[in-house]
């Protein structure tokens, strides 16, 4: 192993840390990816995860998204800082060929939280989630080698769905940092003054009935994003499949908390999330392999997908095709090292008390 695949492993063991504190939905499911994916979504999702924090903080500025901005411009130069996640996600940039656009739109997303935006309709609503999710699930997909554009979409839809759910949980955690997330047309149409109800953030009847619809929502896109796994690799679509359950679970607790998401927060358990984790890897997972038609993606993911097409697989970012294929194959290679190590560690715990 060369000096430059250690480090990578070294900084990949402090994203899984960041992963396991930060994200625990997505950690649980990330434990069924195979490796070769697993260890690039890690990394993914760990720079998510520490970018969102930094543009989520109660002091951030818009020098902070400048200064994040500056960071992902290193990552593409094949320059990052010196933290782990943006080393390896340099890593992971130049060896699946995901194009600057998706990582920046994701950023965007972020200036608009710095903002305190909210958003008149639905739609505009839709428009943020794609940003701060769709972005997420297109970069997914293609870590998992799929490029079309109705898997994408698909994908990206997974992303709008969670993103969705996550507001709808987040109601009362939101109205404390001073944001609003709800369409502020569905408030208005239940009567709410959105000023005045988050000068005073209070559970009630008319606000209950717009986390319900938000969920609707997330449960159509679910649905449709269930289309997609399908055509997944097919070591890939058990978690997948886990992502999309156990984040709908969260709306379901949010339902069983009759959708008081103002004065507690919903949390599904671990005893749930291992009985999901089981309905994935198991029957559920026919009905995924079913193919069906294809919907029409909604226009907030469009720029998405045409970001993807117009990227060429073999493109590079200061790096040759050769190279690129020596990282993969160098990737394969310690995910084989570790399960023997794993094996061995195993073995040796049977053995000891034999000796």
């Amino acid at each position: 192993m060369n000096r430059s695949s250690k480090r990578f492993d070294q900084d990949l063991s402090e994203c899984v840390e960041t992963m396991r504190d930060g994200s625990k939905s997505f950690f649980a499911a990330s434990r069924v990816l195979p490796s070769r994916v697993r260890d690039p979504a890690t990394a993914l999702y760990a720079f998510c995860r520490i970018t969102d924090d930094i543009a989520d903080a109660a002091d951030a500025t818009e020098q902070s998204i400048i200064t994040l901005q500056k960071r992902l411009d290193a990552i593409y130069l094949g320059q990052p800082i010196d933290e782990a996640a943006d080393r390896a996600l340099a890593e992971v940039v130049r060896a699946f060929d995901i194009p600057k656009e998706l990582p920046l739109a994701l950023i965007e997303g972020y200036t608009w939280d710095t903002q305190y935006r909210t958003y008149e309709t639905f739609d505009e609503l839709l428009d943020y989630c794609a940003r701060v999710a769709g972005t997420v699930g297109a970069m997914m997909c293609l870590i998992m080698g799929k490029r079309e554009s109705e898997t994408v979409a698909r994908a990206c839809e997974l992303g709008l769905a969670m993103q969705l759910t996550n507001i709808a949980r987040d109601v009362g955690e939101d109205a404390m940092n001073g944001r609003i997330y709800l369409p502020i047309e569905w408030m208005r149409e239940e009567g709410l003054e959105p000023k005045e109800w988050l000068a005073n953030p209070q559970f009630n009847e008319a606000i209950s009935r717009v986390v319900a619809r938000l969920l609707k929502e997330a449960d159509k896109l679910y649905t449709q994003a269930e289309i997609g796994i399908g055509d997944l690799p097919w070591d890939c679509r058990p978690a997948i499949a886990a992502a999309r359950l156990i984040y709908a679970e969260i709306g379901r607790e949010v339902e069983r908390l009759n959708l008081d998401s103002v004065s507690v927060r919903a949390v599904v358990s671990k005893q749930r999330k291992l009985v999901l984790l089981t309905h994935a890897t198991s029957a559920i997972i026919a009905k995924f392999s079913i193919r069906r038609f294809n919907p029409e993606a909604h226009p907030s993911i469009q720029f998405l997908i045409e970001a993807v097409n117009k990227t060429p697989h073999i493109r590079h970012y200061g790096g040759t095709i050769h190279e690129r294929l020596t990282w993969v194959v160098d990737l394969l290679e310690r995910v084989e090292e570790r399960k023997r190590d794993a094996e061995m560690t195993v073995a040796d715990r049977f053995i000891q008390p034999l000796r």
